[in-house]
């Protein structure tokens, strides 16, 4: 029985239709996980001091897991894999081992330091928080640097069973990390408290791990420490992923900054950012990640083949794609924060003033959402084309930026009161004192608005003509938004009266029928328009889209 069992996990997925049902259906099974995740966190512990301590603890080792750890990322590893294995197995042998003996060196030389530095980098950038508080940030802190290890090699795991095909396996492991974290709060918060999440860290890290050990270990493939590992091969790898992890270290830079800032404010400040910052991502992943992934092997491969005006030509198309979803879905996210935040968190011990400001933090990240996805589809432009370092730059000088606005909004915020009075009315929070947390999203928001004005300009002036064609869909999207929008709000209103805005099922019935008749409004008015995009989705839908080829997403990206 057991035997059939793995058999089914570690067979190879060769029909591309059954990869993508897998990966698909695994994936929203993932993120279903992280909303469970984080209702346990806000319904056990609310947004206080407790619940501050557990996100803020979190942060210096997802940062070294994405600005070390995913040096031995998917997208950098296959192809060495796929070119060694055809050279030969022995040299793929030699390849994994020296990959795998230079990952745990490099850990090494990074967990160690970071494990007596801990006690100076909390102390220096959770200073708000009191000093029991700041202790338990640096035990967690501690205890959890072991997750980039494990998740680094998790990855390096991940690259053979990705090329090998075993896409069930990949789709298992971030379901299994989720997990992890579900049962560690489930078993352990009641007696440990938030450090019972910190171990359910490590067990779903573990998880995310041995899920792939059976089939690496069967086909003698499981990395083996190299006495002799091949430095050469190491610099070419080093020298691809370095650019790249880079400039994915300043989304964790960014983010590390807003939390520092955040602990300088009231209790539960941290968990209404980080909270917030979670539910914001579901159109980054559902728009963002899709296309700019979708598109990156054409863009590479019309790039290589010197067809620069295919290249523009598929950056534009992707680029309206991107519009056409992502401002009706802004607009339906900022109508309906309030139901949304109350569905997934709404319970316990997380108040309704905690839901209000969430909610009004969610719409604050959420007006960016566009502009986020937008940076992912320039990068992969930028790579594709062979510009590594011009993105780097973009990105440091944005978050510099970034940094800097945020923290004048913050004085702003406390010195002028007209703004002040603007904001929490805007936001319709004024009654609640701790409203000063919704500069952070604000300011993340125009610091993201900024890089991809950049981003914009630096290319279109490298592949003059990208922008042409772009605006008729820019205006489609901002008419569907704003009809999408008045129709969920006038919605709202009226179905207030038929459904229980105080129980789960009524808050819940309200937010979706809105939702649904505002995205009727939204395609009415498309078809009035007569949007190529809207004509185009509907040929993909009554086409046999699932067979599209499975592009695999490296997990610190998702």
């Amino acid at each position: 029985m057991v035997k059939r069992l793995l058999g089914f996990f570690y067979q190879e997925t060769s029909s591309l239709n059954q990869a993508a049902f897998l990966l698909g259906f695994f994936s929203l099974l993932s993120q279903f996980l992280g909303f469970l995740r984080d209702r346990l966190l806000a319904h056990m512990f609310g947004a206080g001091s407790e619940l501050d301590v557990y996100y803020a603890a979190f942060r210096i080792p997802d940062f070294l897991f994405v600005s070390v750890a995913s040096i031995v990322s998917l997208s950098v590893l296959i192809p060495f894999i796929i070119e060694r294995e055809s050279a030969g197995r022995e040299a793929l042998r030699d390849f994994i081992d020296s990959v795998s003996s230079f990952f745990g060196l490099l850990m090494l030389m990074v967990v160690v330091p970071a494990y007596f530095l801990i006690p100076a980098l909390s102390g220096l950038l959770f200073k708000g928080f009191s000093p029991a508080a700041l202790e338990k940030v640096i035990l967690i802190s501690r205890l959890m640097l072991v997750s980039p290890v494990i998740l680094g090699l998790s990855n390096l795991f991940g690259s053979l069973t990705q090329a090998y095909n075993r896409f069930l396996i990949y789709a298992l492991a971030p379901i299994l990390y989720n997990a992890g974290i579900v049962i560690g709060i489930l078993l352990f918060s009641s007696r440990f408290g938030i450090t019972g999440a910190a171990i359910g860290v490590i067990l779903g890290a573990v998880l995310h791990l041995l899920v792939q050990v059976p089939y690496l270990w069967q086909s003698g493939l499981l990395p083996r420490l190299s006495r002799k590992p091949d430095w050469e091969l190491i610099k070419n790898v080093v020298g691809i992923s370095l650019p790249r992890t880079l400039t994915l270290s300043m989304s964790s830079i960014t983010f590390l900054f807003l939390i520092a800032m955040a602990a300088r404010m009231a209790d539960g400040s941290v968990s209404i950012l980080s909270l917030s910052n979670n539910i914001q991502t579901i159109s980054l992943s559902l728009i963002g990640v899709s296309y700019s992934l979708a598109a990156f092997p054409t863009l590479t491969r019309k790039f290589q083949e010197k067809d620069i005006t295919a290249f523009i030509a598929q950056m534009t198309t992707s680029t309206r794609f991107i519009i056409f979803w992502s401002l009706p879905l802004t607009a339906l996210l900022v109508v309906l924060r309030a139901q949304i935040v109350r569905v997934l968190l709404g319970s316990g011990l997380f108040d309704w003033p905690a839901t209000r400001l969430t909610a009004a933090a969610v719409a604050l990240f959420v007006v960016s959402s566009l502009f986020q996805s937008l940076i992912l589809l320039f990068m992969r432009g930028f790579y594709s084309a062979g510009f590594t370092k011009k993105p780097f730059y973009i990105n440091l000088l944005s978050t510099a930026v970034l940094g800097v606005g945020t923290y004048g909004l913050v004085n702003l915020f406390y010195r002028s009161e007209a703004f002040h009075f603007f904001i929490t009315s805007l936001m319709k929070v004024e009654d609640l004192p701790a409203s000063v947390v919704l500069m952070l999203p604000l300011g993340f928001s125009l610091g993201t608005v900024l890089n991809v004005a950049i981003l914009w300009v630096a290319f279109e002036r490298e592949f003059p003509g990208f922008s042409k064609g772009i605006e008729r869909t820019l205006f489609e999207g901002l008419g569907a938004a704003c009809i999408m929008g008045a129709v969920a709000y006038a919605g709202l209103n009226i179905l207030a009266g038929f459904f229980n805005p105080d129980t789960l099922v009524g808050i819940f019935f309200q937010g979706f029928i809105a939702g649904l008749l505002g995205i009727a409004a939204a395609i009415f008015v498309l078809s009035a328009l007569k949007s190529q995009e809207l004509s185009q989705v509907s040929k993909v839908l009554h086409g046999r889209f699932w067979k599209a080829k499975v592009i695999a997403t490296d997990p610190e990206i998702v």
